[in-house]
């Protein structure tokens, strides 16, 4: 009995201590007032959260992307110097095969013979200024014949090389970086 009696007087001071009912409407406990505005932080933290991962996410996008059209506007434009050198240098590759040729029907002895070494200086000049603009000749004798690099003008019987070998070069090709600038003119084992 004394245990209902602590319990009556308990719910008595319990009662005493709230504020009457017309006063409760409009005043909410702090407790309660305080779960509410902490849920609305976490809440609008979590959007902010959430928006600032999107910004973020589109950032890293858009950054690629940027970096995606940096390289693709380099290679354009190493391909269009590539392009523009290739279409020049290869008028100049018909002058140096004549030097070429001059050079293989040099003369030994006489005045001729000091006139052919000034024309072995050009020839020479030009070729280091065709491998300064990244022009290489092919290394094509003894090679496979590839219809990407090379051009057969006629196919020969030797019992020295394979079907399908280059045997003799008529013309030197030449690549500018890892493209065909001219194709060789080459003779082709049977």
């Amino acid at each position: 009995m004394v245990d209902e009696s602590n319990d009556q007087v308990k719910e008595e001071l319990q009662e005493e201590e709230k504020p009457p009912e017309e006063f409760q409407e409009g005043i909410g406990s702090p407790e309660a007032e305080e779960q509410e505005e902490i849920i609305a932080l976490r809440k609008e933290l979590e959007d902010l959260r959430l928006k600032s991962e999107e910004f973020l996410n589109g950032w890293q996008r858009e950054r690629a992307e940027f970096t995606n059209f940096k390289k693709r506007i380099d290679r354009e434009r190493e391909m269009a110097h590539q392009n523009a050198a290739g279409s020049i240098i290869r008028r100049y590759l018909d002058v140096l095969d004549d030097l070429e040729r001059a050079l293989m029907n040099r003369p030994a002895q006489g005045d001729g013979a000091s006139w052919a070494d000034g024309i072995e200086l050009i020839y020479r000049k030009l070729l280091a200024t065709l491998e300064a603009e990244g022009v290489e000749p092919m290394n094509t004798v003894g090679q496979p014949f590839d219809p990407n690099l090379h051009e057969a003008i006629s196919q020969e019987h030797s019992p020295e090389h394979e079907s399908g070998q280059i045997i003799g070069v008529v013309k030197n090709g030449y690549l500018i970086g890892d493209r065909v600038l001219r194709p060789a003119l080459v003779r082709v084992a049977q």
